[in-house]
C-alpha cells in the first residue's frame, strides 16, 4: 500500500521542480490533505487468499503455535 501512494505521489504532487525543503513540507502537506479529503482508496485487484497463492514469498501463512504443555 504504501508503495502505490509513494507512486501516486511522485505523479499528482513531486512531478514538479521543487527548489526547497520548506515548499517540499508544504507541497506534500497539501497534497496528503487533498488525498485525505478525498477520502482515497486502494482498489485491489484479488483478496489474501489468492496473495497468499500467488505471491507466497510476500504473503506466508501466519504460523500458529501451539499451546506449551506444562512440565510434568
Amino acid at each position: 500500500m504504501v508503495e502505490i501512494e509513494i507512486g501516486v505521489m511522485v505523479g499528482q504532487c513531486l512531478d514538479q521542480r521543487i527548489p526547497d525543503m520548506k515548499t517540499l513540507i508544504s507541497e506534500v502537506a497539501h497534497w496528503e490533505h487533498r488525498r485525505n479529503a478525498d477520502k482515497a482508496r486502494i482498489k485491489w485487484l484479488f483478496g489474501v487468499e489468492r496473495a497468499r497463492r500467488d505471491l507466497g514469498r510476500a504473503y506466508p501463512m501466519p504460523v500458529t503455535r501451539q499451546p506449551e504443555r506444562a512440565a510434568a
